[in-house]
């Protein structure tokens, strides 16, 4: 099943990375990835594993689809085994224990809601009693919610978005920090929109913007400790959170507007995680790589 679902995109000849998308819309956040049409690419088969990540353990939120995910599987060929925590998408979250598991390597899947600091010392409890350790911490979750205007945001959604995509970073770092040794590495998940900001994502723009600099901050704090700090900001990436924000006609032209003139897929965003992981990235912290299609920010 893996390899199948894995390769779309590349056992065909005749099918290509799409530019455009068919309509669609999905009424759940953060969205499910085995509804979308196509199928996001999250793994290239062509790049072979070198064990850059041998024997590390890392921790991914949001990690059952999307971006998550990709790095999941990409950590996995790099010899790592992957802790992942999401919210309530079992199916996707199976399908990507599969692809760790395909690669040899082990997965947890740990199921809860992050806005709650509870689980995340649960998360950290778990991996500690499995593994023994913590090498490697992505905070990757998130959810958007597109309004027109900001007096239609609404105060739910504003706690739910920094909630979600800001107070679960503190909380999770916060958890797993005491388990981390020198030569660690903290990656978190920022944005395009932190920079250029978004006409309708005020909100997810200003958590994205925290959390740029939420990185630069960390890792001053813990250069000291000899730990890592660096985000990765993506621009316009096929995932489940796509269908699930935007309307069918928005979707149908999603990512068009940058200088390549496509959406990227993960499998191009997950390397940049797999650099800021390794040893090959071992001068470099406080920075945020861009990974956007070409947008000048």
């Amino acid at each position: 099943m893996y390899p199948e679902y894995s390769y779309y995109g590349y056992k065909d000849e005749n099918v290509k990375t799409p530019i455009t998308f068919p309509k669609q819309h999905q009424d759940i956040q953060p969205g499910l990835e085995s509804i979308m049409q196509p199928l996001p690419i999250f793994d290239n088969p062509e790049i072979k594993g070198s064990n850059k990540l041998k024997d590390k353990v890392a921790i991914i939120s949001g990690g059952d689809s999307g971006i998550g995910r990709s790095v999941a599987v990409l950590f996995a060929k790099e010899g790592a085994d992957v802790v992942i925590a999401y919210l309530n998408e079992k199916e996707d979250a199976f399908v990507t224990k599969q692809a760790v598991e395909y690669y040899g390597r082990k997965c947890l899947l740990m199921e809860g809601n992050l806005k709650d600091e509870k689980f995340s010392q649960y998360i950290v409890t778990n991996t500690i009693h499995t593994f023994g350790k913590i090498d490697i911490l992505v905070n990757n979750c998130g959810v958007q919610f597109p309004q027109n205007s900001i007096l239609d945001i609404s105060t739910e959604q504003l706690k739910n978005t920094f909630e979600t995509n800001i107070f679960s970073f503190f909380y999770l770092t916060k958890a797993v920090l005491p388990h981390l040794p020198a030569y660690s590495s903290i990656i978190n998940t920022s944005s395009v929109t932190a920079f250029e900001g978004h006409k309708t994502l005020i909100d997810y723009s200003a958590t994205k913007g925290a959390i740029t600099v939420f990185t630069k901050s960390l890792a001053l704090s813990l250069a000291d400790a000899k730990i890592r700090v660096n985000a990765v900001a993506p621009g316009p990436i096929w995932t489940p959170l796509i269908p699930a924000s935007f309307s069918a006609e928005e979707v149908e032209i999603f990512g068009t507007d940058v200088p390549l003139k496509r959406a990227g897929q993960p499998f191009e965003v997950s390397p940049a995680y797999l650099y800021l992981a390794s040893d090959d990235s071992r001068y470099v912290t406080g920075q945020v790589l861009h990974v956007n299609g070409g947008s000048m920010v």
